[in-house]
């Protein structure tokens, strides 16, 4: 078996589990406040990313050397900010139509790359962040009669998202993957930790094994995404990671009663297929940027 074919298999089993893991984050964060939740969630990934951070090279303590130390802090309390918006969104908004809002996120950090990084934009890239802000709102339908406030819910934990891969990109220049990811990691754990015990709610032995399969699921997708994007680009793995709104879409029709209107779909398609063009695009920018620098 060959890199890429790995490459492939540890892709989709991460958009496999992130699927999973939102189906446990729905059926817990409808039972329990979406803060606490996420405490634990932070808690099992905090613990992965120290055992990982340990067993690299160098050990916890090269790890955690970084040029951006406060941008670092930064996009860790973006990362657990935008999981509890998430967890309140599919509570409030369901999880089909939340996933399906979800996917602005690279038409996002396109828009925000501009003023945040200074990147240039052209007009085809531009022309598809149009195209999929209008799926956006197809989606959530913001004129129909049955609009409801708590949609906005996904498009700000898109935005945060958006706001977190942006910082995540400005780290990556001095930073390795591994210090970005036990940042995120530990620095989450300790903000939501901050505020998670005074929404302290006892959890019934009958639902530990979804808080545990949570837990697992939050460490084994992250793993496999590590490894996903160690073996392939970027623009290979992307398309891949849209699976997960199909899968979420099963599992929100088939476990939690939900339906897929006509608009969420007609939207997400569009949605989609502007994510798929912007990152297709910027991938050929960047390979026609690295002949014209040469050798």
């Amino acid at each position: 078996m060959n890199d890429k074919t790995r490459g492939y298999i540890f892709a989709l089993l991460a958009v496999t589990i992130f699927a999973a893991q939102d189906g446990f984050t729905k059926f817990l964060g409808d039972r329990y406040p979406p803060i606490l939740v996420t405490m634990f969630r932070f808690w099992a990934f905090a613990v992965f990313v120290t055992l990982l951070a340990s067993a690299s090279s160098g050990g916890v303590r090269r790890v955690a050397k970084t040029a951006h130390p406060w941008l670092q802090v930064v996009r860790g309390v973006l990362l657990v900010s935008e999981i509890v918006v998430v967890v309140f969104a599919f509570k409030h908004a369901g999880l089909a139509m939340s996933q399906s809002v979800f996917q602005a996120t690279p038409l996002l950090v396109t828009v925000l790359s501009v003023p945040l990084l200074g990147e240039h934009v052209g007009w085809r890239r531009a022309t598809a962040v149009l195209v999929g802000l209008v799926g956006v709102l197809v989606i959530i339908n913001p004129v129909g009669v049955h609009f409801d406030v708590f949609l906005l819910l996904p498009l700000g934990a898109a935005l945060l998202f958006a706001l977190y891969s942006v910082a995540t990109r400005a780290v990556s220049h001095k930073d390795s993957a591994i210090t970005s990811t036990f940042y995120a990691g530990v620095v989450g754990a300790i903000a939501i930790s901050v505020i998670g015990p005074f929404y302290w709610t006892t959890i019934p032995p009958a639902d530990w094994p979804a808080l545990a399969a949570l837990c697992v699921c939050g460490t084994l997708s992250h793993y496999c995404l590590i490894r996903a994007y160690g073996l392939l680009t970027a623009v290979e793995v992307q398309p891949i990671t849209y699976l997960q709104l199909v899968l979420s879409a099963v599992i929100a029709v088939t476990f939690f009663g939900e339906h897929l209107s006509v608009n969420m779909v007609v939207g997400a398609v569009t949605v989609v297929g502007a994510g798929l063009f912007t990152v297709w695009r910027e991938h050929r920018l960047a390979v026609k940027r690295a002949r014209i620098a040469g050798p």
